[in-house]
């Protein structure tokens, strides 16, 4: 017999322990209609009377998007595909000239799975041990880089190269490394102390991505 003191506490140890919400409680919640496209003027769905099949199409990654540094990314989100919205996924049309780089990156909200459509791709991700696992994967093959990992993706073919990544969200979000760290506005002293770089390669950092040192 467990004292009435004792007893409260461990029906809430019990409650905590083998009642907590699954992981995939973390992702996006589910939906609760077959879909929801956002009316422009309110908070609500369009009505369905409303929409026809075209709503639920998109042509936007026919073609290769506008390309910087040999790269081009074209993300299919629900902010340009309003039938995403709720489904909790997305895409993104990854294109990468030859020698072309994926810099090191993390989507804090979901799961990607890459599929190649054409070319080499040298690809990878950095666990929170810090092994990496990489290798080049090929037309037909698939890779997937778990939630919230650093993650990277390089042309290593002598010819173009495409990927399709899928999320497990509408809204999976994209740190990259070299524009979060040295285009954000860090201040210059926690930079060099970090990476033992001189206020100069710093400044040239900054310049780069975005921010340049003021004198």
């Amino acid at each position: 017999m467990f004292p009435k003191t004792t007893l409260p506490l461990l029906i809430f140890i019990f409650q905590f322990t083998f009642h907590q919400p699954s992981p995939v409680s973390a992702s996006d919640p589910d939906p609760l209609q077959d879909y929801c496209l956002p009316s422009p003027h309110t908070h609500q769905c369009k009505n369905s009377s409303s929409l026809t099949v075209d709503d639920f199409t998109f042509s936007g990654i026919k073609h290769p998007g506008k390309f910087t540094n040999k790269f081009s990314g074209v993300p299919v989100s629900a902010t340009v595909f309003p039938a995403l919205n709720t489904l909790g996924m997305s895409l993104v049309r990854a294109d990468f000239e030859v020698g072309g780089i994926n810099v090191p990156h993390y989507h804090p909200r979901a799961t990607e799975v890459a599929y190649v459509l054409e070319g080499k791709v040298y690809s990878g991700f950095v666990d929170t041990l810090n092994k990496v696992f990489a290798k080049v994967i090929e037309k037909g093959e698939v890779m997937v880089f778990p939630r919230g990992v650093l993650h990277f993706q390089m042309n290593v073919g002598d010819s173009p190269a495409t990927v399709i990544g899928s999320f497990d969200s509408q809204n999976p979000g994209s740190v990259k490394l070299p524009v979060a760290l040295f285009g954000s506005g860090i201040d210059d002293e926690l930079l060099e102390k970090s990476f033992g770089l001189k206020s100069k390669e710093i400044s040239k950092l900054k310049k780069r991505f975005g921010i340049e040192k003021e004198d």
